[in-house]
């Protein structure tokens, strides 16, 4: 789960007075009530939900593309134009550092991961894992300091054979600025962890990373609708599409001809779809162990499924929906915008433990009162799971305390520089009778815009 986020120097957060960075927290505040909405192991209590508003382009946006930023360097390495993501606010900024830092919870343990670099010339100059204790101390597990080729390893670290190691791959990046450790540690890796348990923290982090943190933009789809695929969700899927009153009564897979769906598709997204399952079959192969598995493709006007199975046999399906007459069958792109959004949304609602999501523009093609109970029902099912939803919203009917807590509820506000702020409505303090929409409305809490004239009154100067 997530802990917490810091940011500076990046995009529109600048970072704060005496070069303190920007701070997103999923750590509960002193709210006494709706306790479901928390997760509590008795050494801390996280949040399950945050919604955080702000004024078109004060920089809500940003917060999730920072976290996006991070996590593509991460796995993929520098993305195209990361030299001009800085804050440009502050010419200086420029050669200045930015900050990114990750504070999670791995199990019964907490780490924070993080790294500086100067995104003007695509150079790490530092780079950190340390496990965080219950009594807020820090057990360093790794750092370097890139400018100068330093590298540190924990004592827990220093088995004999696991160190020789590490010290190996580090030094094989010691002089290259543009690389990160934690990436190198899960780049064919696979037998030093079946090894050394003790450098599983290298594998676990990467992962959480990886596969827990799950972020979506409002022009790009939230899910491929693999939860449709598993036969056992079917009657609760359709019960949950019915309650948010889509008209959709039921649902069934398709078979299509696989030659005739690839033959329609984008060149691009056939070579990607072809990669994908060459690559997993590779995979298997490998491992000498070759079983069924399926890939989701989806492209704008449909998705398809397919499967595989261990005789390299391939099927393919789509999935159609009912609206009361089980023999009349709509493809999803004869769905409204809105019930597409929600069909994208079931996917947080069906999911496991263990995932973050972060959703920008959660109330985008919704109606208020379609919005509001979704986020209710996310925290209803949330009580029984460890999972966490983070969205950006314009939808002042969520700021009620009827369905949110106080410390669920952040705002940015751009200053007059230009620059963002990231803060709770817990600093405000704000009493439980208060009507918390109509207060935000009126700018008490900033985030909102501020108007000027667009048309002059006739005789005004």
């Amino acid at each position: 789960m997530l802990i917490r986020f810091n940011i500076k120097n990046f995009l529109s957060f600048s970072g704060r007075e005496e070069g303190k960075t920007e701070e997103f927290s999923m750590i509960a505040g002193k709210v006494r009530n709706k306790k479901a909405h928390v997760y509590d192991n008795e050494k801390i209590k996280l949040l399950k939900f945050a919604a955080i508003y702000g004024a078109n382009a004060a920089g809500k946006s940003n917060l999730v593309k920072a976290l996006d930023y991070m996590r593509r360097i991460v796995l993929f390495g520098f993305p195209k134009g990361h030299t001009d993501m800085y804050c440009k606010i502050d010419s200086a900024n420029k050669e200045k550092e930015s900050y990114f830092e990750l504070e999670i919870m791995l199990g019964e343990k907490y780490y924070a991961y993080g790294f500086e670099v100067i995104l003007n010339q695509g150079r790490f100059i530092s780079e950190w894992l340390v496990e965080l204790t219950s009594d807020n101390k820090e057990k360093l597990i790794f750092s370097r300091d890139i400018d100068n080729g330093i590298y540190e390893f924990a004592d827990k670290l220093q088995k004999k054979g696991l160190i020789d190691k590490l010290e190996v791959y580090a030094e094989d990046i010691q002089d290259d600025n543009s690389v990160l450790l934690l990436s190198t540690m899960n780049k064919n890796k696979k037998t030093l962890y079946q090894q050394y348990k003790e450098a599983a923290v290298f594998r676990d982090v990467y992962m959480w990373i990886r596969n827990n943190l799950d972020i979506n933009y409002p022009n790009r789809p939230i899910s491929d609708y693999s939860y449709m695929a598993k036969t056992e969700n079917v009657e609760e899927v359709c019960r949950i599409i019915s309650a948010f009153g889509t008209g959709i009564t039921g649902f069934k897979m398709v078979d299509v001809l696989p030659e005739k769906v690839l033959g329609n598709l984008p060149k691009q997204i056939r070579d990607k779809l072809l990669s994908d399952i060459e690559n997993k079959m590779a995979e298997m192969k490998n491992s000498k162990k070759m079983e069924e598995f399926g890939v989701v493709m989806r492209s704008e006007r449909d998705f398809f499924i397919l499967n595989i199975d261990k005789n390299e046999n391939v099927e393919c399906k789509t999935i159609k929906f009912s609206h009361g007459n089980e023999n009349v069958l709509f493809n999803i792109f004869e769905e409204s915008d809105g019930t597409v959004r929600i069909l994208d949304l079931l996917e947080v609602l069906l999911s496991g433990d263990g995932k973050t999501y972060v959703i920008d523009e959660l109330d985008r093609c919704l109606h208020p009162s379609l919005t509001y109970r979704f986020v209710d029902t996310f925290l209803q099912l949330a009580a029984r799971k460890n999972i966490q939803l983070i969205v950006t919203t314009h939808e002042s009917r969520l700021l009620d305390f009827d369905l949110l807590r106080r410390d669920e509820i952040w705002f940015v506000n751009k200053r007059k520089s230009g620059e963002s702020d990231i803060y709770s409505l817990e600093e405000y303090n704000a009493r439980f009778d208060q009507k918390i929409d109509k207060a935000y409305l009126e700018g008490r809490y900033g985030g909102v815009p501020i108007f000027g004239t667009v048309f002059p009154v006739e005789g005004e100067v």
